[in-house]
Formats: C-alpha cells, structure tokens, sequence
C-alpha cells in the first residue's frame, strides 16, 4: 500500500525540530569536550553542570505551570531549586577528594540532597499550614516534582562522573562516553521515530495517549538507538564497555528512552497541554526536549556501573 506524502506543515515541523536538535546536540558537544580537557584548569562537570542546572530549573518551573493546569499551586522556587541541588549533588565527588570512589558513592550525594529537599517542603508547608488549604497535596506534588525531575537528571551527572577501567578510577575521560552513549541513543531514537512515523506510520502504538506515536516508528527508533550504541560503545574503543555490550544497551536504553516520552504525553493529556512550554522553539519546552532523557538515564547508568 502506498503511504500519502507528509503535509507541509509535517515537513515544517521536522525541519524545525532537527535544527533545534543539532543546535543543542552540538552545544552539548562543545560543552563536553571543555569538560574533558578541562580549558582553564577546570575539574570534571565544570562546563558541564550549567546544563544540568538550566534543564533542572527549566523542567521545574514547566512542571508548575503543567499543576496549575490542575489546580495544584506549586512554588516554583521550591521545584526549581530542589530538582536543581538533586541533579547537581553528584558533581561533588569531582570536587571533593575523598568521594572520588565507588558510582553508589557519587550517587549518595544525590540522595542526600533528596532527604534534605523533603525537609525543606515540609518545613514549608508547615510554616504556612493554613486548614482546608490543600496542603498534603502541596507536599505530595512538591516532592513528585522534584523527585521525578531531579532525581533522573542526578543520573546523568553520575554518568559523567563514573568510575571505569581495572582500577575504577575517576580520570576525566572515563565519563565521556557514557554520557554521549545516552544521550545520542536516545536522541537518534527520537529522531527516527519522528521520521519514520512521518514517512510511513500507520499503526497507532498508543492512540488514546499520543496518537501521533506509531509502531513504525517505534521499530525505527529502537533500529536506530541499536545502531548507534554500536557506533559509539562497540567502535568507540572505550576501556569498559556496559553490562550486556553494546546491543541490550542500545535496546534497553532505547526502549526506557520510548517510555520516558509516553509519560511525559501521559502528564501532558492529563494537563491538557500540548507541550510543556516553548523555551526551544519548535523542540516545545525543556520537558518536551529531556523527557525521554530522565527515565533513560538511571537505566544507562545501571548498565555503565554494573558493567
């Protein structure tokens, strides 16, 4: 059977997106290398952390406007800054020399701050407790925000940061390629499921939840997240390769990358809104940019560190 050629408007908008993409992606690259080589004598996730922290604040203040839409008033400088110190608390261990040790002990950091970050939620609803004024719904859906956000966001860091080789050190090279592996699986998984489903999707995969999202493109996003796990961990020439090699890697990644994007279209439909903001133009906003990002994330990192 024959497949109508894309609409214009479709063409418009997958120009858009991959030209927001390659910005960022490059931008990232940039950063990345900086980080690396460590211009102006800096320690690992000096260049870095900036990101985290733009996408942590960015994500937190979407996340509020996204409850208002359910009659859920958040603080915004509540979500913003605690999904900001979660994501940014493992930058520690390149700081600090007695944490440069095990990936669990990176992490610590960022549990640490999530304890510290529920204190100060209840600590405020508690200062302004007023009866009948929904505060346990505040407290629940100030943590829910800060934890989903913060907490996956802490994973990429870590992944920067993870100890490799036989000696499990911290060198500044050893995280370079578990952050890119994630981040270029699944933005080249994202890729091709935009394509592929524009060009040739036919089957639904979740009509009631985002119709647009096809089988096909499905298919054509875990082919590509496959291929270019192989690319950067099978011919990258790495020391330490993640658990199950670069194929469950690629897959695994990939498939959690397909349902990070299905939940952020869960709390969208739920919301009522189309994308989470327009801070990146024809990307949406920087849920709309991450969201397949944070629940690939913690799946990456188990890989990386068990491997």
């Amino acid at each position: 059977m024959s497949h109508a050629a894309p609409s214009s408007s479709k063409r418009r908008g997958l120009a858009s997106r991959l030209v927001v993409a390659a910005i960022a992606l490059t931008g990232f690259a940039a950063l990345a290398w900086a980080d690396v080589v460590g211009v102006g004598g800096t320690p690992p996730m000096s260049w870095l952390l900036p990101v985290a922290v733009a996408a942590a604040g960015g994500c937190g203040l979407e996340a509020v406007r996204l409850a208002a839409t359910r009659g859920l008033r958040l603080d915004g400088r509540v979500v913003s800054v605690g999904a900001t110190a979660i994501a940014a608390a493992p930058a520690l261990a390149a700081w600090i020399p007695a944490a440069d040790a095990a990936p669990l002990a990176t992490l610590g950091w960022a549990a640490a701050a999530c304890g510290l970050v529920i204190v100060v939620v209840f600590a405020v609803e508690v200062a302004r407790y007023a009866p009948g004024d929904g505060g346990l719904e505040r407290v629940a859906g100030h943590i829910a925000a800060v934890v989903a956000i913060g907490l996956p966001l802490s994973f990429m860091v870590g992944l920067r940061l993870l100890a490799a080789g036989p000696t499990r050190t911290l060198a500044p090279l050893c995280g370079l390629v578990p952050i890119v592996s994630l981040i270029a699986v699944v933005k080249a998984g994202d890729v091709a499921a935009y394509i592929v489903g524009t060009l040739i999707g036919r089957h639904r995969m979740a009509p009631q939840l985002s119709p647009g999202k096809t089988w096909e493109g499905a298919a054509g996003s875990l082919a590509a997240s496959v291929a270019v796990a192989w690319l950067v961990i099978g011919r990258g020439g790495f020391p330490s390769a993640p658990l199950g090699g670069w194929a469950v890697y690629g897959l695994l990644v990939g498939l959690a990358g397909m349902l990070g994007d299905l939940s952020e279209s869960l709390v969208k439909r739920e919301c009522g809104a189309k994308d989470s903001g327009q801070s990146l133009g024809g990307m949406g906003g920087f849920l709309d940019f991450v969201d397949s990002l944070l629940l690939a994330a913690p799946v990456a990192w188990m890989l990386w560190a068990a491997g």
